[in-house]
């Protein structure tokens, strides 16, 4: 199972590199498939290897840790003139996806391990928070914010605007299902349910 999972997370790699190329719409479609898709079966694929960062470094990747460092990474890649600067540049766009697959790792990876499966629901739900925030300014703003070229033959706006919904029901989706896995679990625990 754990092969399937990795194999199924590297696969979804390179699908979300060809579509971050595609004006707004394929931007976000490559986000999401990077840290919502791809980065949770990657964490859970190299769980208990050499590449099992949380397992390595369990003081440092932690799940409240990692949100704030995958937040950063998330908004800054979205402020126009670095979001400009990745439609003009395959160089910069490569940089952008593969920060948006590392940080994504990291957040699950340490989710995937934390001691207190509270932090990692915390986490998710901190994260689901942001990514909404961002995408509802995004989707809502009066104009393009971007310069980049619109595809799919659309409009600049519009581009934006599917964007922006794509960040919201994917990473909605993830991060409402993970937090509510880590829930379960919690549920399930009682060494995690004081009385």
């Amino acid at each position: 199972m754990r092969r399937a999972t990795l194999l199924a997370g590297i696969v979804l790699v390179p699908l979300g590199w060809a579509l971050a190329g595609l004006g707004m719409t394929g931007h976000m479609a490559g986000h999401m498939i990077a840290v919502a898709l791809a980065a949770p079966l990657l964490a859970a694929g190299l769980a208990g290897t050499r590449l099992d960062a949380a397992a390595r470094f369990p003081r440092r990747v932690t799940p409240m840790a990692m949100m704030p460092l995958e937040a950063a990474v998330v908004w800054g890649w979205h402020l126009p003139l670095l979001r400009d600067l990745a439609d003009a540049s395959l160089l910069a766009m490569l940089a952008e996806q593969a920060m948006f697959l590392a940080s994504g790792y990291l957040l699950w990876n340490a989710v995937i391990h934390a001691p207190q499966r509270a932090a990692g629901v915390g986490a998710l739900l901190l994260t689901s928070m942001h990514m909404t925030l961002l995408g509802v300014l995004i989707g809502l703003a009066p104009r393009a914010l971007y310069c980049g070229s619109p595809a799919f033959g659309l409009d600049a706006l519009a581009d934006q605007q599917l964007g922006a919904v794509i960040m919201l029901l994917v990473g909605a989706a993830s991060y409402l299902v993970g937090g509510l896995a880590l829930l379960a679990l919690i549920l399930k625990s009682p060494a995690e349910n004081p009385a």
